[in-house]
Parts: structure tokens; C-alpha cells; sequence
């Protein structure tokens, strides 16, 4: 109530969901306060999220955070949810300087807490033969290129964790693995989001494996509530995994989304199936059951059924 608030990648998924939940409580609940969002286009941000961008609860800021001039501004609240995307060393390095940079903002402007959004993907693989992951557990990504955004995300929580030690504020990590809901795309890197998407226009549902790997989703709607809840009641340093521990294999998936959405529709399965132990990327959000009392409110089905009704209504 009455925070100011600065968030980094609002245009994206983590970024929209946090908006949509702040203007819900600035609208339903009579929140005061306001959440200023960084953003080097802006245009294309009013354009993709109009709603949001004009809510007065919201503040639209241009700049980038590398040589963005912030006067005598200060935010009591920080959460940096950007992502730079490039190849692995520009990955790294874009993201670590501006982990880097966000810290030094915050402890500039005398912020109380700050939140990271991190990722799974700091584990490492998961052995097939653990089902869910814990936040103790030991694994690391392997040294190779594509651990890039990994360790990103890995580096960028040590340094979270030493800053908020030596500044006096309070940093909090919410490690994130996969997820449904308003603003996923339809194309790119989400195999739920493709699956809906080919089922929406009528496309034989493809799945690229074989179709035996674990994933778990959880909507957009508990997102945004875990990480809210992370920001405001979350303990220093210690990473709370948001997820969903409801663990369904890739093609049952497929055929799940199909049932639903547009039943009758082809899946078709790239591979044979293998003869390994199928891959797991499943965490345990027991610390988040636990100590915040988190659950997912949004089942697998209603998920789905969400996701292609937000997309069918949008323009």
C-alpha cells in the first residue's frame, strides 16, 4: 500500500502477469501506489499490452538500464524480471551487468527489498531418477554454451544475495520452471504454448522428441501471486522455487491440449520412443507451501482452457 515500485522487464511473460495483478488490486481492492516500468520502446509495449501501459497505476519509463539517467528518483520496491537474449557470451554479459546494475540502483535509492527472477535452469539436469526438484538441490549446469542463461541467472543470485548483505536490503529469489497463461507465446520456445497454438488454428500438433520428457505448468494467475507474496514475505537469499509439481509427460501433454481444444486433431510424435530414462524438469514448491502458504489455485485443464480463451478473445 502506497510503495513505489520499479520492475524491469514488464513487457515480458513474468512482467505482464505482475502488471495484470497489480492493477487488479489497484482496481478491486483500492491498492494505492504506483509501479514504474523500464522499457526501451515503449511504443511497441502501449501496442502489445495497451491496457496496461495506460493504467493509471502504471508508469511507463524510457531507457535502457545500462545509461539510464533515474535523477533523484528512488522506488521503495525493486524487481528485476529482464532478460537479455543473444548468443551464450552476450547472454551472459548483458545479463550480469544488469543484475549488476539493478543492485546498484537499489542500494542508491535505499530500497527495501528487491526481487529476482531466476530460473530452473540454474539446477542443471535433473536426473531422471529424482521426480522434483528441491532448492538444496546440488546440481549445476554443464560448462558449455547453452549453460549460458544458467549460469546467468546462477551468478546473478550470488550477487543479489552478497549485495543485499553488504547494503542492507532484503533480496529475494523465485526460481521459475515452466508455465501457461495470458501473454505465453504461441511460437517459439514453450512446447505447451506451440500445442496450443496448432490447435487454435487447426494444425496437426506436432511434438518434436519422443514425446516421453516431464514438464509441470503452472498459470500465469498463481505466477503472479507467487511472486508477489516472494516480494513482500519471502526470507533473504532463500530462492523459493514457482512452479508446479504436477508432472505430466510432453506427449500426454500434446494429447491433453488436443482433447480439450480441438478434439480429433492429428498428434503426431517425432521419435520412437527411447529406451533411457525420459529427462524430468519438475520442481518441489514445498518450501513454498511451506513457509508462504502458495498452491496452485489453477489445475492443468483449466490452465489450458484459459490460455486459449485469452487468445481467442485477444485482438
Amino acid at each position: 500500500m502506497g510503495k513505489r515500485i520499479f520492475l524491469t522487464g514488464g513487457s515480458g511473460f513474468f512482467g505482464c502477469n505482475l502488471l495484470e495483478a497489480y492493477a487488479r488490486a489497484w482496481d478491486r481492492e483500492g491498492l494505492q501506489g504506483l509501479i514504474t516500468v523500464l522499457t526501451r520502446h515503449p511504443a511497441a509495449f502501449r501496442a502489445k499490452a495497451p491496457h496496461l501501459a495506460g493504467h493509471p497505476a502504471v508508469q511507463i519509463l524510457e531507457g535502457d538500464l545500462a545509461d539510464c539517467d533515474f535523477g533523484n528518483a528512488s522506488w521503495d520496491l525493486v524487481i528485476h524480471a529482464a532478460l537479455d537474449n543473444g548468443e551464450p557470451l552476450d547472454l551472459l554479459e548483458r545479463n550480469l551487468h544488469s543484475t549488476r546494475r539493478v543492485l546498484e540502483l537499489a542500494r542508491r535509492w535505499s530500497t527495501s527489498r528487491m526481487l529476482f527472477t531466476s530460473s530452473g535452469a540454474i539446477y542443471g539436469p535433473q536426473p531422471p531418477k529424482v521426480s522434483q526438484l528441491t532448492e538444496d538441490f546440488g546440481g549445476a549446469p554443464p560448462l558449455a554454451g547453452s549453460s549460458a542463461y544458467g549460469e546467468a541467472k546462477r551468478a546473478s543470485e550470488l550477487l543479489g544475495l552478497l549485495h543485499g548483505e553488504r547494503h542492507g536490503f532484503d533480496f529475494l529469489i523465485a526460481r521459475g520452471f515452466a508455465f501457461l497463461g495470458p501473454w505465453l507465446p504461441l511460437e517459439g520456445f514453450s512446447a505447451a504454448g506451440n500445442f496450443i497454438g496448432d490447435a487454435l488454428t487447426g494444425r496437426t500438433i506436432h511434438v518434436k522428441g519422443d514425446g516421453r520428457p516431464f514438464r509441470s505448468y503452472l498459470h500465469g494467475e498463481d505466477l503472479a501471486d507467487w511472486l508477489w507474496t516472494i516480494l513482500l514475505r519471502g526470507v533473504h537469499g532463500r530462492p523459493y522455487n514457482v512452479g508446479s509439481g504436477e508432472a505430466i509427460c510432453i506427449g500426454d501433454l500434446a494429447r491433453r491440449i488436443r482433447d480439450l481444444l480441438a478434439p480429433g486433431l492429428e498428434v503426431r510424435v517425432a521419435l520412437e520412443p527411447g529406451k533411457e530414462l525420459p529427462q524430468r524438469y519438475v520442481p518441489s514448491v514445498e518450501r513454498a507451501r511451506l513457509e508462504l502458504g502458495l498452491e496452485p489455485r489453477i489445475g492443468l485443464d483449466e490452465a489450458i482452457l484459459r490460455t486459449a480463451q485469452w487468445n481467442r478473445e485477444r485482438p
